[in-house]
């Protein structure tokens, strides 16, 4: 009876006396946080918040060098950004046409009967014979074959010819028909010229693989180096460890009260998703916010795409068609190593396959080699990076991880632009608000002036209307005369002094009519001094 791996080693182990071996150890509870981790900090937040909805991600599920055993979110808060953050987010078919798609069908103009191929291969190979092969002869096309010339075999041509030539026994069969070629189809005297070339179709396809070799090597090789270097950038990425640790922050106080609450980390596709949690105005969006809160407090962050130059890259990079690359270049490179083992000894004086595909077989294979070595790194890295953000490389793939890395990134330099734009037009708002607000006053101000001068001028005239009725009424010239002295004046003397009175009074006036008038000439637009017979009307018309 056959025993169990377990009962075959207890039973060894009774017999050389090592005892059982010890038990699995135990799993570890889920109550109990390892390496060191602390419980998180629990927020105190007034009123109810958008959440943030995430998918966190277990302590348990991380090893030792996960990059959220590091993180300490709560030593990056401040009260202005967690009461910003509750201000802004406190919660408040098309029918297809169906066109018929009319299919041209080309008949091959049947002139002679098809002894081997069916219509539909003979068909392909017309069309094939009909285009660059035009003007050639089969003969000599047959001879390019065996030469290697690819100045006549170009990739596309040779593309076809793999898909085209028929199988092995139509071949055979064609190959003893040629002799018979004038009864034969023109596509069928073609596939019979060439079907005496030993391991037709292997050569054919090792001709291809020279010419689209080049090609291979510009898509595969940019791809590794691309994806190996954006594994090693996003790790090494400190402004970017910034964003995740204060992202945390974020998270974590906008869910304070729920089950995603204390979160010690979150899945890298939370990044893609910031723009769904829009603020309370609906204006903004948490990518917004967390922008501008790195702008306003850790500034040097907001430049984390330079240390990620080859993200855009790896955002295309398919690590399973990298894969089937490789392992289609390897395919080739054994048959075309095949094919040279067994072309060691030439069909014909034409027959250049070895001479010609050595060398190149040679250095393919190198280059094959170093490929192979660069995925594996590669690989390993996509690993250690899944390890540290705490992901299945397999479920969340390299060109997946990548591609949401650049929607965070390109997303982040977006919402920063917008900020900027909106300040700016805050700011022209206020200066706008602030031009209305000062004109306004100085209309006010204004308007003061004008009634100030309007009562000015209004008591200047009032003064003059009394002093010009004193001066008619003769009150101006009453008063108390003083008692007579010891010596009394010479005759003649009051009344002289009573016209200099006069003079005087009648200066000023016509001084202060001046001014009045030059200033009425002035709103008027009137220039030059006053002439004399203006000042005299103007008196005689105010006396």
């Amino acid at each position: 009876m056959a025993l169990s791996r377990t009962a075959c080693a207890m039973y060894v182990c009774d017999v050389i006396g090592c005892g059982p071996p010890p038990p699995p150890p135990p799993p570890m509870p889920k109550d109990i946080l390892p390496y060191g981790l602390k419980p998180k900090k629990k927020w105190e937040v007034e009123g109810p918040l958008k959440r943030a909805n995430w998918k966190t991600i277990i302590p348990q599920k991380m090893s030792e060098k996960a990059f959220w055993v590091k993180v300490q979110e709560d030593k990056l808060a401040s009260p202005d950004i967690l009461t910003g953050l509750a201000q802004k987010f406190s919660s408040k078919p098309v029918a297809k046409k169906n066109e018929d798609a009319v299919d041209k069908v080309h008949t091959l103009k049947k002139v002679k009967d098809l002894k081997v191929l069916d219509s539909k291969a003979a068909q392909n190979l017309s069309i094939l014979l009909s285009g660059s092969l035009k003007h050639m002869s089969y003969d000599h096309i047959r001879t390019c074959v065996l030469r290697c010339d690819t100045t006549v075999l170009t990739a596309d041509v040779l593309d076809l010819l793999i898909q085209h030539i028929p199988p092995a026994d139509q071949l055979k069969k064609l190959s003893e028909l040629k002799c018979k070629s004038e009864e034969l189809t023109e596509a069928e005297q073609f596939a019979a010229t060439v079907a005496d070339v030993k391991r037709l179709v292997p050569r054919l396809r090792s001709l291809a693989f020279r010419e689209h070799y080049p090609e291979i090597i510009s898509e595969v090789k940019p791809d590794i180096v691309s994806g190996t270097a954006a594994c090693e950038e996003v790790k090494s990425s400190g402004k970017f460890a910034k964003i995740l640790e204060l992202l945390l922050l974020l998270g974590n106080y906008m869910n304070t009260g729920s089950n995603n609450a204390g979160a010690y980390g979150f899945e890298i596709s939370f990044l893609t998703k910031l723009t769904a949690t829009k603020d309370l105005e609906n204006k903004q969006t948490l990518l917004h916010y967390l922008v501008e809160t790195i702008e306003s407090k850790f500034p040097d962050a907001l430049t984390f795409a330079e240390e990620m130059p080859h993200i855009d890259r790896a955002a295309r990079v398919s690590m399973e068609n990298v894969q089937k690359s490789l392992k289609k270049m390897e395919n080739d490179i054994k048959a075309l190593e095949m094919d040279l083992n067994n072309a060691r000894v030439p069909q014909s004086p034409d027959d250049l396959f070895n001479e010609n595909m050595a060398s190149f077989a040679v250095e393919a294979r190198e280059q094959c080699d170093l490929l192979h070595s660069m995925f594996r790194k590669m690989e390993a890295l996509y690993g250690e990076l899944a390890e540290y953000y705490v992901f299945d490389p397999h479920k969340y793939t390299l060109e997946e991880f990548f591609s949401d890395i650049k929607t965070f990134k390109d997303s982040f330099a977006s919402a920063y632009q917008e900020n900027v734009v909106a300040r700016e037009t805050e700011e022209r708002a206020r200066r706008a608000r602030e031009a209305r607000a000062t004109a306004e006053r100085e209309r006010r101000d204004r308007q003061h002036r004008y009634k100030q001068f309007v009562d000015m001028e209004r008591a200047q005239d009032g003064v003059m209307d009394s002093l010009m009725e004193a001066l008619q009424s003769g009150s101006a010239f009453s008063r108390e005369r003083p008692r007579k002295k010891a010596n009394p004046r010479v005759a003649g003397e009051d009344a002289n002094e009573e016209e200099s009175l006069v003079q005087a009074i009648l200066q000023r006036i016509a001084a202060e009519r001046r001014a009045q008038l030059s200033r009425s000439r002035s709103r008027s637009g009137l220039t030059g001094p006053l002439t004399s017979r203006e000042l005299t009307n103007e008196l005689l018309s105010n006396a």
